[in-house]
């Protein structure tokens, strides 16, 4: 029988998941940026050994803390065996590649646990910054510090109210990964803050009420996507397509783990009025 995860039993993984975000990003900031290799996957996208060595942390890391439990990640997309039903690990691990072979210190690990098509637990890490976002839907979510392996006290962390119109708001918005629909989402609501983030990072500042919204109008990938929609909705946001509709994680459409447009809102009374 698939093994059905909801955000009770979620919480008991919590811990142990962070450990394991935490030694993927160790892994990470232990290669040299300056001699690796940087090689071209199919759809153009880099993949360093970084990228490799994080992915085979977390997919040692699962198999002893959930090996019943499938995942999906990004460096092992062409071994998945969609739809994935009941619940499923979603993986990148190092969302922001870019960021990190330019020496940006913008790069992320992201994990989520997938339920039924939606992201019920998500942890966001920036190892170069010592900072992750975490967080359980209906549980809450929390900001946490760390330094190496050791991993600080958590700290509640929650989106806040959308400025009125009219009032200075702040949109995150991607330093790579810019397109010309969420630009224009954003110049048609007056005295926007543009935030430049690399990576998930976007999703953090969200969650933690340092930003307002999040518009992507250009497609990514679910594994971009599944953590830090998890920890924004804990925090009290939500995410959605490019209509207010729901997202759904996990069953393949024909031009792979794609998700077409989403838009991340801090003040979930603003989808669809603004």
């Amino acid at each position: 029988m698939k093994r059905i995860i909801d955000g009770a039993a979620a919480s008991g993984l919590m811990e142990p998941l962070t450990a394991l975000v935490v030694k993927a990003g160790e892994a990470i900031l232990s290669v040299n940026r300056a001699a690796m290799r940087v090689e071209g996957k199919q759809d153009g996208s880099p993949v360093t050994e970084a990228d490799l060595a994080a992915d085979r942390i977390i997919a040692e890391g699962l198999a002893q803390l959930a090996g019943d439990v499938p995942t999906l990640s990004e460096e092992r997309a062409q071994l998945a065996s969609p739809p994935f039903e009941a619940s499923f690990f979603l993986i990148d691990p190092l969302d922001g590649t870019k960021e990190f072979v330019a020496g940006r210190d913008e790069f992320t690990v992201n994990l989520a646990l997938v339920t039924s098509g939606v992201p019920v637990l998500g942890i966001v890490s920036a190892p170069a910054l010592g900072v992750l976002w975490r967080g359980i839907v209906g549980r809450g979510a929390e900001r946490v510090r760390f330094d190496g392996p050791t991993i600080g006290a958590a700290e509640p962390i929650h989106t806040r109210k959308l400025p009125a119109r009219g009032e200075p708001w702040i949109a995150a918005v991607s330093r790579s990964h810019g397109d010309p629909r969420s630009e224009a989402f954003i110049d048609g609501r007056p005295n926007a803050v543009r935030k430049t983030c690399g990576s998930a990072v976007k999703f953090g500042r969200i969650a933690e009420g340092s930003a307002d919204i999040y518009p992507r109008f250009g497609p990514t990938c679910e594994w971009d996507v599944g953590a830090g929609a998890a920890v924004v909705t804990a925090a009290g946001g939500r995410v959605t397509d490019g209509q207010g509709g729901e997202l759904r994680f996990g069953a393949r459409q024909a031009r792979g783990f794609i998700i077409p447009e989403f838009i991340a809102w801090g003040d979930p009374q603003a989808v669809g009025r603004y």
